[in-house]
């Protein structure tokens, strides 16, 4: 049965990036051919180029013509394998891209999750009534500071014809106060307490004062 069918093939797949990988080292084997097969053109031309018309020269464009015609077969499979290795090139992009974007949704996927589960643990009326606790108790505390810088016994208005009397009689007290100044020469407070008293028309002499000390 083997031998008919033959056996299942353990080898394994080969992959995009393989694949590309063997197509362009086919593109640098050619290169390589194409080199050499240009060198050798460039040998017929300029052999070509010093010799005459006949069958000599004739044989020689023979050979050269074979050679582009090599040349030229080479070129083309190499085209066809540029053009395969860029089309696993965009496929492989593509192929990136896709996994990319299942990394993407897979992420969005745990993460809505995740914010559903979170979600679902706040009590939205639990922190409305919150809010409403914390306007009152900040309406109480509002209160309680007008309460207490509350002032005493200060009438809330001033008339203003009593201001201006009491501002006259202030005037008039200090007028009357700086006149007595004048009249007395000194405050009270400003008299030095060792002077002698003014009733006294004559200082004490030096002797008398020595006879009471002694």
């Amino acid at each position: 049965m083997n031998r008919l069918f033959g056996a299942k093939s353990t080898a394994p797949k080969p992959t995009l990036s393989s694949a590309i990988g063997n197509v362009e080292t086919r593109i640098e084997s050619l290169d390589v051919k194409l080199s050499k097969l240009n060198a050798e053109l460039s040998t017929y031309q300029s052999r070509l180029a010093k010799m005459r018309d006949g069958p000599g020269k004739s044989a020689l464009k023979q050979k050269a013509l074979k050679v582009l015609q090599q040349r030229k077969m080479y070129e083309s499979q190499r085209d066809q394998l540029q053009q395969q290795s860029w089309n696993m090139e965009q496929a492989g992009m593509m192929q990136d891209n896709l996994k990319n974007t299942m990394t993407t949704v897979d992420a969005m996927k745990t993460t809505t999750k995740e914010l559903r589960k979170q979600y679902g643990k706040v009590d939205i009326d639990k922190i409305e009534r919150l809010q409403d606790e914390m306007a009152d108790l900040m309406d109480m505390g509002n209160d309680i500071q007008e309460s207490i810088s509350r002032s005493y016994d200060v009438p809330e208005e001033v008339d203003e014809a009593e201001l201006d009397a009491e501002l006259e009689a202030l005037g008039e007290e200090m007028q009357f106060e700086s006149a007595g100044m004048e009249s007395e020469g000194m405050p009270a407070f400003m008299i030095d307490e060792t002077k002698p008293p003014q009733f006294i028309d004559e200082p004490p002499e030096q002797s008398k004062v020595k006879e009471a000390a002694g």
